[in-house]
């Protein structure tokens, strides 16, 4: 029987747990990560069930690397780009997306290989076609008070350095 091919997962460097008590945990974790040189050319994806604070994180990571304006969630814009002096962001929510191969058709894949800062919510929703990310952050509700449980998994050595 010849070997057929499978899903190979690529492994995780590093992972750090934390917790976030309330939404100025989540301000401070993202304006630490914004402080790090690496974060300008970083691939992060960010898993989490609904209103978990995935687009609550980004909105706080864009206004910690200095955007001004509205931040809105690209749910159904699928895409929503951001530029700032030496810095381009796009903020990716693939939540809608039914088959993987959207990501392609939409032309994702041009922007996933420019510069720039990527951020991708439910990337599940594209995982066979995405890039390894640098940071993946696992963003899970505690209790009913705001807290959040937070695993960051570093997939690669710029991931390493992004970690708190």
């Amino acid at each position: 029987m010849p070997d057929l091919p499978h899903a190979v997962h690529p492994p995780i460097l590093e992972t750090r747990r934390l917790f976030w008590a309330d939404e100025a945990d989540c301000a401070a974790c993202a304006a630490q990560l914004a402080r790090k040189p690496g974060i300008a050319d970083a691939c992060i994806e960010l898993h989490g069930t609904l209103g978990a604070g995935k687009t609550t994180f980004t909105r706080h990571l864009l206004r910690a690397l200095g955007v001004a304006g509205r931040i809105k969630s690209p749910t159904y814009a699928v895409l929503e780009s951001y530029e700032l002096p030496g810095l381009v962001i796009s903020h990716f929510d693939f939540y809608r997306f039914d088959d993987a191969r959207e990501w392609a058709d939409a032309g994702l894949r041009d922007i996933y290989a420019a510069p720039g800062l990527k951020i991708a919510e439910w990337p599940e929703h594209a995982a066979a076609l995405l890039p390894r990310p640098d940071l993946a952050l696992h963003i899970e509700p505690v209790g009913e008070a705001g807290a959040r449980a937070v695993r960051m998994d570093a997939g690669t050595p710029r991931g390493l350095e992004l970690l708190p």
